[in-house]
């Protein structure tokens, strides 16, 4: 499609969005309209991304959290805010690493064979030809990001400042090298974050063993779900305060199969009430344990090497001094072996030793490898470390002082909890795809850290020869930088003088501890103040019944499908409307397909109002608008406007969504539009005053509900004619006239008597076909007067055959309504079968009472609720809600019918 087309001919039937959005999507890209510009005028609004995997692909979680954002950032800029929307991506180390690696697997290759430099070239390449995927389909659902200001953690600009916080961090002492016990994927031989291991829950056993007391006085039973890593035990703890084991706290045991003899230490970590109460202690290989042997200054001996086998060589003195106790050649003929063979090896020894007391089935919570699937190993290795807790202090101080403010306010809590257990963070890698650590080791044994190799030969002397350190940096410590590195830190930009700190990150609460608290940590530090003022937390995407999306359940929906069913707009709108604080979102096709009717409405009223002459007047330029209809509509318009902004200001999106639909369906819809029909389609002398203000209406409705829904939007804008590039309009300014009161108070009135005549006739089933007379009683000169100002609008929607001043007592058999000081009688013989309907209403009064009670049993069973699934017991607080608002209205309609009888 053209852009000529867009404002070429009349609208269409319906909106397809097919044959609008990579049109105007294209164009506004072409116009730079989403670029940021540090020189602009107004107040500076800036969010960053957070930077999608380069390997990722759209999912719902991604297009709720853009979807949010872009919403914010086409407001503000409605607003004539100077906006920035920083994008990029991450280069997802280990992520893009295995990609690269499978394809490369898929061609005969190993990265072994190949070596580092040719790996990487492999990795760019990739990179250069894949890695865009999901940058393409932001676009697809309408992201208004400043694109040329696009970046990649592995961008040379970003590069520079990774190298110079590293070097600061070391030389402040912040940053070191440890030997401490890590995530470790065997799979691919590297440490891994906490982010990156999923536990999940596995039926396996726990092995009660017996442990020989090495003065021959009995044993002590252990009870383990790991007997492989027996081989580096090095204590056996139990708790001080168990009675059963007073007597043993400082003996010896003799380790089977090792033949070391270990200590029985107390110590806080063993649960009495759990297994045999005793427990071994593996310091190298669990993470409790590694504390355990901390406290009391065990060894550590680490018996697994890099791929999980058995390694025998930091025990192999124990074997060697224990050659009479231990089953020397047994334990060596385990070396290679992978752990989970070790395991059967070592059982079926122990029970040929007559050691294994018993085996029970036992369910434990395993970590796995979220890329890749292997099983996560503990495992005690040299990495480099950077003192996290240090760097949490004005991280913290910022958020008690206001001025960062998470939303809602009770992440902060979690927040503080997970600074106060910060342990030092592990931030090397044993991958090529990443920083390289700017670390070089020296001939003359010593570690030189520098920006480039070049410093460190400097810092070395020329006589000294450098090997690079081999691991790269943990992505969150890139991204960590990516508020103030994005804008050109360590340059100073005027980018980063202007949009510094950034104004509100939107994101889940899953990353609250590895992103956000690392940007506020590094941020804090490096640029003396917060990264962002405000961090809105959002909850995950569920499906329509809120259960949890995932593969096993078959639940799991692509956006991009959404976006092709539905279109962007549809798919964005039904995200917003579900987006309440603190709450998770429940999406599916069902309810996108639900906001969709929503666009349909609108594109509906528009081309009704095109049909019948509408000016599209961007300002109504002073016009002194006379009409009771036209006072009324701008004064709902302009409070539908300021609560629009309101809810945004406060990001309480599913409020702005609703105020939107409120507005649109039910006020300017359902009402306006029906109420001015027949002005529009006459030679009224109100109709030219009453297409200006309709067409204003329309569009401030175009403008305000551009943030969530700009593609219809645009489309409308141009296709009726409105002047002005719709993307640079700003947000529309109340317009609230005099008479505004009064203009409220008689169609609120006009509203409510048509409303309550419908209700009557759907509660009394009354056929659409068959009019009835509306009788006043006791009414008003007011109420008169209004009758004869609206007395088509109360004939044509209120199905009304007369509306008069009752002359007399009040009819037999009517129902009634209570107006103001009015009572309206609506005689219902002739209408309908009287006791027909009694006995309809009273048999459907039975059911729901019968189906309420039904219900309510249910949700008084305790072991319902607590044993039901939560979606399921929701369902059922709805449906009991449901029924109870059915009877209530059957009720009403019974009495109305037989009050009257009664009074016959």
């Amino acid at each position: 499609m053209t852009d000529e087309a867009l404002t070429a001919a009349p609208l269409e039937k319906t909106f397809q969005p097919e044959n609008y959005e990579k049109t105007l999507y294209e164009r506004w890209e072409e116009s730079g309209v989403f670029r940021a510009d540090p020189a602009r005028p107004g107040p500076a609004f800036s969010i960053m991304f957070p930077p999608p995997n380069v390997t990722g692909t759209l999912h719902l979680g991604h297009a709720l959290t853009f979807t949010l954002q872009d919403i914010l950032i086409r407001w503000r800029r409605e607003k004539g805010d100077n906006v920035l929307w920083q994008p990029g991506t991450d280069h997802a180390g280990i992520a893009t690493q295995m990609v690269v690696e499978r394809m490369l697997d898929r061609e005969g290759i190993k990265r072994q064979e190949i070596g580092r430099s040719a790996f990487l070239e492999h990795v760019w390449k990739w990179k250069h030809n894949y890695g865009g995927t999901i940058i393409e389909q932001l676009k697809r659902l309408g992201a208004a990001a400043d694109w040329s200001r696009e970046r990649f953690t592995m961008d040379e600009g970003l590069s520079k400042a990774v190298r110079k916080v590293f070097v600061q961090l070391y030389r402040e002492g912040l940053i070191y090298r440890d030997k401490r016990l890590v995530n470790w994927d065997p799979a691919f031989r590297s440490a891994i974050s906490d982010l990156e291991v999923e536990n999940r829950e596995t039926k396996g056993a726990m092995w009660h063993i017996r442990y020989p007391l090495a003065d021959g006085g009995g044993a002590i039973t252990i009870a383990t779900t790991r007997p492989e890593t027996l081989l580096g035990d090095v204590a056996v703890a139990v708790n001080p305060e168990d009675e059963r084991y007073k007597a043993l706290i400082g003996r010896k045991i003799r380790l089977p199969l090792v033949g070391r003899l270990i200590p029985i230490i107390a110590d806080e970590h063993s649960d009495p009430q759990k297994g045999t109460g005793a427990v071994k202690i593996t310091p190298a290989h669990d993470f409790n344990d590694f504390e355990v042997g901390k406290r009391h200054q065990l060894p550590a001996p680490t018996i697994l090497d890099e791929e999980a086998q058995i390694w025998l060589d930091e025990i192999e003195n124990d074997l060697a001094a224990s050659s009479q106790t231990a089953d020397t050649a047994f334990v060596r003929a385990l070396a290679g072996q992978p752990r989970d063979e070790a395991r059967k090896l070592i059982v079926a020894e122990l029970e040929r030793q007559d050691l294994l007391e018993k085996v029970e089935p036992h369910v434990l919570q395993v970590p796995i490898a979220e890329r890749g699937g292997a099983v996560v190993e503990p495992r005690l290795t040299l990495q480099w470390y950077c003192d996290a807790q240090k760097l949490a202090g004005p991280a913290v101080e910022a958020v008690r002082n206001g001025k960062i403010v998470f939303e809602p306010r009770q992440w902060e809590n979690t927040f503080y909890a997970w600074m106060r257990d910060l342990q030092p963070w592990c931030i090397s890698r044993q991958l090529w795809w990443g920083h390289q650590i700017p670390a070089w080791y020296g001939s003359d044994g010593r570690t030189y850290v520098a920006e480039t190799v070049q410093e460190a030969q400097k810092q070395a002397g020329p006589e000294v020869t450098l090997t690079q350190e081999e691991d790269v940096l943990d992505t969150w410590f890139s991204s960590g930088l990516w508020p103030f590195s994005t804008l050109g830190w360590p340059k100073e930009t005027p980018e980063l003088e202007r949009y510094y700190p950034t104004s509100v990150l939107v994101t889940g609460f899953d990353i609250i501890f590895f992103w956000v608290s690392r940007m506020m940590m590094l941020g804090t530090h490096f640029m003396k103040d917060v990264p962002f003022r405000k961090v809105l937390i959002h909850g995950l995407v569920r499906d329509e019944k809120g259960q949890k999306m995932s593969k096993s359940r078959g639940n799991g929906i692509d956006p991009l499908d959404l976006i092709a069913q539905y279109g962007a707009d549809a798919t964005r709108l039904a995200i917003c409307a579900g987006t309440g604080i603190g709450r998770d979102i429940k999406l599916g096709p069902t309810r996108v397909e639900e906001h969709r009717a929503f666009i349909t409405k609108l594109w509906n009223a528009a081309r009704f109002l095109q049909m019948n002459g509408m000016e599209p007047v961007a300002e109504l330029e002073g016009l002194q608008v006379s009409h009771t209809l036209s006072r009324w509509i701008l004064a709902e318009a302009s409070q539908a406007l300021h609560d629009m902004d309101q809810a945004l200001q406060a990001s309480r999106f599913d409020d702005y969504a609703r105020v939107c639909y409120q507005f649109v369906w039910n006020i300017f819809c359902d009402w306006f539009l029906e109420l001015a029909k027949p002005v529009f389609n006459s030679d009224n002398p109100d109709a030219p005053e009453l297409r200006k203000v309709a067409g204003y209406v329309l569009g401030a409705i175009l403008r305000g509900m551009q943030p969530v829904i700009p593609f219809v939007t645009a489309a409308l804008w141009e296709k009726l004619g409105y002047k002005g590039d719709f993307e640079t309009v700003r947000w529309p300014e109340s317009q609230k006239p005099v008479g505004a009161e009064e203009a409220q108070e008689e169609i609120d009135w006009l509203r409510k008597l048509i409303s309550e005549v419908r209700t009557v006739r759907s509660e009394m089933n009354i056929p659409p076909s068959r009019k009835a007379p509306l009788l006043f009683q006791d009414a008003s000169a007011q109420t008169l007067k209004r009758l004869s100002n609206w007395q088509e609008a109360i004939d044509r929607m209120g199905r009304a055959s007369e509306v008069s001043a009752l002359q007399g007592p009040a009819p037999k058999a009517a129902a009634q309504i209570i107006l103001d000081e009015a009572t309206v009688f609506i005689p219902l013989e002739g209408l309908i079968d009287l006791q027909a309907e009694q006995a309809r209403l009273e048999k459907e009064i039975a059911r729901l009472e019968e189906e309420i009670a039904k219900v309510a049993r249910k949700l008084e069973n305790k072991n319902f609720v607590e044993r039901a699934k939560p979606e399921i017991v929701q369902e059922n607080r709805d449906r009991l809600t449901q029924f109870e608002s059915d009877l209530a209205r059957q009720k009403a309609a019974l009495a109305r019918l037989g009050g009257n009888q009664g009074n016959a």
